[in-house]
């Protein structure tokens, strides 16, 4: 007998809720107790956050059960989704419960998935469930429910009333009904005699494939107008028509065609009416007789010798009414002339004649019959090549579903069903691109990822390129992706923000059309369902995304791609697993025997100093490559500033050759960086948010048509509001943080919990109405330009203007056509974002993060700015950066200013060392989260205590624990909030032997921010 080790997604640990007792010895350091478990449970104590179940696995199933696989199986009184870890030949228990059901034929994760799953649970010290649920088709998350199903009927049948056996008929009808949706008496009573069972399942799947209705046609284009008059109703109108239309005479006797229509002579006055038909009324002809053309009428009366003389003379039979008139005859005396023999009568009956063009004939028929919405449905199939949408059909015309059933019925259309793919990219065009030829230093760094690529199946070195903003790092990454596709193999390529995935995708798509999926929190459901299932079967075998983007079912993984490394964006802090992206790819990347490609501008101090020690093979791409020389904005703004320049650039703006040959490679020159003392600005009498160089600046830029963007890392008009004469701060009600006032809505708002108050007229402390906004927010930043610059057009680009989904796509398009010439932005505008047109970067104020509390502070904000200062010059154009500070010494704004990474490395890892931070020691950063003051401070000290009678108890000298200390923010959302760090060279280790927490802590192995 065969058993797999599933993992059920249920809470399964019962966390210890009291808080530690104040005396430790062995007994009170507890594994956590196993709840109520059956006995196919299997508990763990080595590592209760991974444990595991084992079932048998049902004969029928024995074959078609692998690792990674969706299945359903029972736990307790549910029935539940489960992901099979594993399979045994034995189990650690006697009494095993078989696995219900398959979910998915095909295995949900992969095998280097499932490994990378328990990395991520060791590693982060996460329940190995929570860590699976990243890489599940999204809505996988399916709920266990209690339906009620019939049972064979007893005879004789019990007594039933009108509820009971309604509901009994309903069961038989259907098979089951969910107890929730039941009257309970009713279900109890079908329970009670014997008539129905409860019985646990899973309910249907919150997404699932997106099926449509489709419309095909049966028979061959050419013959739809053929068919298109037999449609419809019976109409006699058109049956006259068509018979006209088919005789070979064009002048039937409306007898005739009254015969072959089968109607009355209503149906073809009706069509006289319309002007389609002509009824030709009856006539009389006369003629005189062969045999009578010599006879003597002499004898006659003259009017009689007239008659006969005129016949005699008219080469056709006359008509009756045209001799009359000729010769003046009566009436009277012609029948008396008819009556002797000397002249013939001739009578013609009413014929009819079509006069509708033979062009029009169709559409009147189908007029005739009603058959209008017909016709253009076989019309509009017609066109098309295969299946189509049955809602384009509703869409494109005026049919309905009995029409289309109408219409298959007479077997000239088939209705099926077919997939849609629900795809992010649809409707996107791209203009395809080729791959460009490489510069003399992004030909030598190509080779030697050529070589990592070729060596990567025996382990080769992960790769860090630093490259300046602007070196073509991407070129690099967009070789490496098409070295994986022509080898059969797949890549992701992963961007820090969904603000990056925009520009990153257009790339990609460009390069490798139809290949490509995006990947990100903002999708919908079905797009993220149909996006995984497409990624899953090969169709798209490049990814672009976020974090998330790593946990993409890629086949046969060739190539990571993890660009701007050093972003804090790849930490994910919110909720568990708490895991850092670029480290979870290196270790997919050796699971799957790929390779990782790092690229950066400013890489993590940690990063670099593994590249400094061999861990990983370090690449430099020193310069700028001159680029944007087709584009035509560029172009137009060259030869503008050409001309008010004197066909001249300004020495340090501009390459010797301002648009080079294609095949020509020109090193662009970093833009130049200016640093203002804003101390100095003050002494000279100016309180604007703005330096006077920063205003020229501007100025000069909007002057040339140009663009600017303006950075500030922080949202909102003012970061707080206060009371002028008792000094009162509003501060949030929930949270020990200031309230930030945003001039749109004439709120203020917490940035923490989301609180949001309007802006108070009166301080509420004492009643004064001399409140002042202190601070300085993007939004603020925007008045202060569109008052001082009225010609700007300006675009705000932060968290408050970005929350709509598309949004970022929205702005960026914006900006990039023209449509505005100032962004005010924050972090989001700091992200390798291209654009060309951008010559002037102002950073308004570099001081904001400099003196956090954090040993990151200083790198985070050189980082900052010389990845903000990197949006300028990337065009012929050449760029310049303005960056004020209160503080022009500091080691990392004075690095930036000039671009210096490796010196201001050198000052930050000699200030690591000695404090021993990373990458000298490794950090663990647990972080409480209670209710209450005291409480929360007393438990943060308990366990602070246990942690370090542990460490003595194991005798590890070289682990450090500091604190507990307040939070940074110490209350947020009414919860109190603390914080202990562990120092030590493997952190993880010194804390598994702990698990699992009490409620309320959480644990950030590697913490990229200590606030």
């Amino acid at each position: 007998m065969t058993f797999a080790e599933v993992i059920v997604d249920r809470p399964i640990i019962k966390r210890d809720q009291r808080s530690f007792s104040d005396t430790f010895d062995d007994a009170d350091i507890p594994y956590p107790e196993a709840v109520d478990l059956a006995a196919a449970e299997t508990f763990a104590p080595d590592n209760p956050l991974a444990l595991t179940f084992h079932y048998e696995i049902p004969p029928h199933l024995a074959d078609h059960i692998q690792p990674g696989q969706l299945v359903a199986v029972p736990f307790r009184t549910e029935q539940l989704p489960a992901v099979v870890v594993g399979l045994s030949e034995t189990a650690p228990v006697d009494y095993t419960r078989p696995i219900a059901a398959i979910l998915d034929p095909v295995p949900a994760l992969t095998p280097a998935q499932l490994s990378l799953a328990r990395w991520l649970a060791d590693e982060t010290l996460a329940p190995l469930a929570v860590c699976i649920r990243h890489f599940l088709p999204p809505g996988s998350g399916r709920k266990s429910e209690l339906v009620l199903k019939p049972v064979p009927a007893p005879t004789p049948l019990p007594a039933l009333n009108a509820p009971e056996q309604i509901l009994l008929n309903y069961l038989r009808q259907h098979g089951s009904v969910p107890l929730s949706e039941v009257e309970p008496g009713t279900a109890e009573a079908l329970l009670a005699k014997g008539l129905a069972r409860k019985e646990a399942t899973l309910t249907k799947p919150r997404v699932g494939p997106k099926i449509d209705r489709t419309v095909e046609l049966l028979i061959a284009p050419d013959e739809v107008e053929a068919v298109l008059p037999t449609l419809g109703h019976d109409s006699k109108q058109a049956d006259v028509l068509l018979a006209l239309a088919n005789l070979d005479d064009p002048l039937p006797s409306l007898a005739e065609v009254q015969a072959l229509a089968g109607c009355t002579k209503g149906p073809i006055e009706m069509l006289a009416q319309r002007g389609w038909v002509e009824i030709l009324p009856r006539q009389i002809h006369l003629a005189v007789p062969p045999a009578q053309k010599s006879a003597d009428l002499s004898l006659h009366p003259d009017i009689e010798q007239k008659i006969f003389n005129y016949l005699l003379q008219q080469p056709q039979p006359a008509n009756a009414e045209e001799v009359l008139a000729a010769t003046g005859a009566s009436r009277a005396a012609l029948n008396a002339f008819l009556k002797k023999g000397l002249i013939a009568r001739l009578d013609e009956p009413e014929r009819v004649t079509l006069t509708l063009p033979a062009a029009d004939l169709t559409e009147a028929v189908i007029e005739l019959r009603g058959a209008q919405k017909q016709a253009e449905v076989l019309r509009l199939l017609a066109d098309e090549d295969g299946p189509v949408w049955v809602g384009w059909v509703y869409a494109q015309t005026r049919a309905n579903l009995a029409l289309l059933k109408e219409l298959a019925e007479a077997n000239l259309i088939s209705m099926g069903d077919a997939r849609r793919w629900r795809d992010p990219l649809a409707g996107r065009s791209f203009t395809l691109e080729s791959a460009p030829t490489l510069s003399e230093e992004q030909e030598a760094v190509w080779q030697a990822v050529t070589t990592a690529w070729k060596s990567r199946q025996s382990g080769g070195k992960p790769i860090l390129i630093h490259g300046v903003t602007g070196s073509g790092k991407t070129e690099i990454y967009l070789r490496a992706m098409a070295a994986a596709l022509d080898a059969g193999q797949g890549a992701i390529m992963l961007v820090p923000e969904i603000t990056l995935a925009t520009q990153t995708v257009e790339r990609v798509s460009a390069r490798f059309p139809g290949q490509v999926a995006v990947w990100h929190s903002a999708l919908s459901p079905g797009e993220r369902y149909d996006t995984w299932e497409r990624v899953r079967n090969g169709e798209l075998p490049l990814v672009v995304g976020p974090r998330s983007a790593l946990f993409a079912p890629v086949k046969n993984l060739g190539v990571i791609v993890v660009d701007e490394e050093h972003e804090p964006a790849y930490k994910q802090r919110d909720r568990p697993p708490i895991f850092h992206a670029r480290d979870a790819a290196l270790e997919l990347a050796r699971l799957s025997r790929a390779l990782v490609i790092m690229g950066s501008a400013t890489p993590d101090v940690v990063t670099y100093r593994r590249a400094e020690r061999g861990e990983y093979q370090l690449l430099t791409l020193p310069n700028r490559i001159l680029a944007h020389t087709k584009h035509l904005a560029v172009q137009q703004a060259v030869a503008r500033r050409m001309k008010a320049e004197g066909g001249r650039m300004k020495e340090g703006n501009q390459p010797s050759s301002l648009i080079p040959h294609p095949s020509s490679f020109v090193a662009l020159p970093l833009p130049q960086v200016e640093v203002v003392d804003l101390r100095e600005e003050l002494k000279a009498g100016n309180r604007s948010i703005f330096s006077r160089a920063l205003q020229d600046g501007i100025r000069e830029t909007l002057r040339r048509e140009e663009q600017v963007i303006l950075f500030l890392n922080r949202r909102g008009a003012a970061s707080f509001v206060i009371c002028r004469d008792c000094g009162y701060v509003l501060r949030c009600p929930r949270c020990d943080t200031s309230l930030t006032y945003h001039s749109s809505g004439e709120l203020v708002m917490c940035h923490y919990c989301g609180h949001r108050a309007e802006t108070p007229q009166q301080c509420p402390e004492c009643g004064s109405d001399r409140i002042r906004y202190f601070g300085l927010g993007t939004q603020r930043v925007e008045e202060a330009v569109q008052k001082m610059f009225p010609q700007a057009q300006t675009i705000r680009w932060d968290w408050d203007t970005t929350r709509k989904q598309g949004s970022h796509d929205v702005f960026l398009q914006h900006f990039m056509a023209g449509r505005a010439n100032v962004m005010i932005g924050t972090q989001m505008v700091a992200k390798g974002l291209d654009l060309p047109l951008v010559t002037l970067v102002g950073v308004i104020s570099a001081d904001t993060a400099l003196y956090l509390p954090d040993f990151r502070a200083a790198e985070r904000t050189f980082q900052l700015l010389m990845q903000v200062a990197g949006r300028a010059g990337r065009s012929p154009l050449g760029g310049r950066v303005i960056i004020q500070t209160y503080n022009p010494d500091q080691v990392a704004i004075e690095a930036a200013s000039q671009h210096d990474y490796i010196g201001f490395y050198q000052t930050e890892l000699a200030f690591r060392q000695e404090q021993r931070y990373p990458p000298f020691k490794r950090l663990a950063l647990l972080m409480y989260s209670g209710p209450g003051p005291e409480r929360s401070a007393a438990d943060a000290y308990r366990l602070a205590e246990r942690l370090r009678l542990h460490v003595d108890r194991q005798g590890l000298p070289a682990v450090e624990i500091i604190g507990p200390t307040p939070s940074y923010v110490q209350r947020v959302r009414n919860q109190f909030r603390w914080h202990i760090l562990l120092r030590a060279h493997d952190p993880a280790a010194v804390l598994r032997p702990l698990l699992p927490l009490p409620q309320g802590w959480r644990v950030d192995i590697d913490p990229v921010t200590l606030l």
